[in-house]
């Protein structure tokens, strides 16, 4: 429904061009340096969505300050995320009702228990090289957080982006987005009829390509779908169902795909039956994960020279 940016990035940055070589160290200062906003940006989501459901401030802010993050993990992998968000519904739900401090128990030892239990009962979980090319257990966000480390951390930031780097010129960007926001502003001015022209956000559409990695495009594909039916055409042509029900269909859709990755993984997965079908393929692309670096030989992969 909206962005929350954080700073994880900048935090890597920083302390890359601090202790260069250093991964471990990079990413504890990464968790550290970003988690409290982001717990913030979550604690002042789940108020306004207890706003919109009608549930009283006190009852709701109580059972904020008793329940537990959504992941003890967020960086585990997806599908110790869904067992997470499912279980931690439950608990968040349950809290709201009762305002039982015993919830923040419970829902750690469930969160921790399922994450054990995936790494000790599924083989090869997050190895690519043994697992099967259909195989869901691939663990793209592990992946990225480990990318990351190695990129910001035991590379660093000046190899990367510093004089005669390879990405030296993405520094600019940084420059650019300061300066984005400004010739919108003063359209905005010029053209005061022009009531679509402040709409334009910059930040809002320069945060989207963070989430896109891991996401496929598939999912990249849904999402702009979901939103232009709901923000444009529903908020266009029915704007009092979307003032009263938008921001609840979006909780909603989160919600659901937590009980279905849940209902699927015992229901099909966990008996060795997996779903195919378009939207499982990964990017339909067979070259997307072909490196482009010129003069390095992959079987199936063209080589740039």
């Amino acid at each position: 429904m909206w962005q929350q940016p954080g700073y994880d990035i900048i935090a890597q940055f920083m302390i890359g061009y601090i202790l260069p070589g250093k991964p471990i160290a990079n990413l504890l200062f990464k968790i550290y340096g970003r988690i409290s906003t982001v717990h913030a940006l979550s604690f002042l989501s789940d108020l306004k969505l207890g706003h919109y459901m009608k549930i009283p401030p006190r009852c709701m802010y109580t059972a904020q300050v008793c329940a537990p993050s959504k992941s003890p993990n967020p960086t585990l992998f997806t599908h110790t995320r869904i067992f997470s968000l499912f279980s931690s519904y439950l608990i968040h739900f349950w809290l709201i009702i009762s305002k039982q401090l015993v919830g923040t128990l419970v829902a750690g030892v469930v969160n921790l228990a399922v994450a054990w239990w995936m790494l000790d009962s599924i083989k090869d979980i997050c190895m690519d090289d043994k697992l099967h090319h259909d195989s869901p257990w691939t663990c793209p966000k592990y992946r990225v957080t480990f990318d990351a480390s190695v990129i910001w951390g035991l590379i660093g930031p000046k190899r990367l982006f510093g004089p005669g780097g390879l990405y030296r010129n993405l520094v600019w960007l940084f420059l650019i987005g300061a300066v984005l926001p400004v010739p919108i502003w003063v359209l905005s001015k010029i053209y005061p009829e022009k009531k679509w022209i402040p709409l334009i956000n910059i930040p809002v559409i320069s945060y989207g390509f963070a989430g896109m990695p891991p996401a496929t495009p598939a999912n990249i594909a849904s999402w702009l779908l979901t939103g232009m039916i709901f923000n444009y055409f529903v908020f266009r042509y029915n704007k009092r169902w979307w003032q009263k029900y938008n921001y609840v269909l979006s909780a909603a859709l989160d919600a659901g795909t937590a009980f279905m990755g849940v209902l699927i993984f015992f229901a099909l997965q966990n008996a060795g039956h997996n779903l195919k079908w378009w939207g499982s393929e990964m990017d339909h692309c067979p070259l997307a994960t072909c490196p482009t670096a010129p003069g390095i030989e992959v079987d199936g992969c063209p080589v740039f020279t």
